[in-house]
């Protein structure tokens, strides 16, 4: 008899755990998106310190406005962003295609982007 009104508890609590952490991922997302636009290289690692979250763990999850945090860098002239998250990637994510089937450097040298700071360093991490 008491099972059905502990089982009913535990799945409130667990759905109540759980909504938060989405909307702090979410607010994370939206903070590097906006540190993105603005050129705001020191709010940026400010952001990912206090959430203690490394950027090439969270890279392939973020999306602003559709792009990746490279493709929102070079669109928005971020250049001391870009440069940025480009060293602290890896050679692989780097050369990890992404949702459009193109690398990071190849869509930067297709969209014009390609003599930019940001493709300046990504070249330089992949070899190129």
């Amino acid at each position: 008899m008491r099972l059905l009104p502990t089982t009913i508890a535990a799945i409130i609590a667990a759905s109540a755990v759980s909504m938060p952490a989405a909307q702090a991922n979410d607010q994370l997302a939206a903070n590097i998106c906006n540190y993105v636009q603005a050129d705001d290289k020191n709010r940026l690692r400010k952001k990912l310190k206090e959430n203690r979250v490394k950027l090439r763990n969270i890279y392939s999850g973020v999306s602003c406005s559709g792009d990746s945090i490279l493709r929102a860098a070079m669109k928005s002239n971020a250049n001391d962003v870009g440069t940025f998250v480009a060293k602290r990637l890896s050679v692989a994510d780097l050369k990890t295609a992404e949702a459009d089937g193109s690398t990071i450097a190849q869509w930067a040298e297709a969209n014009g982007f390609g003599g930019s700071a940001t493709a300046t360093a990504i070249k330089e991490r992949i070899g190129n």
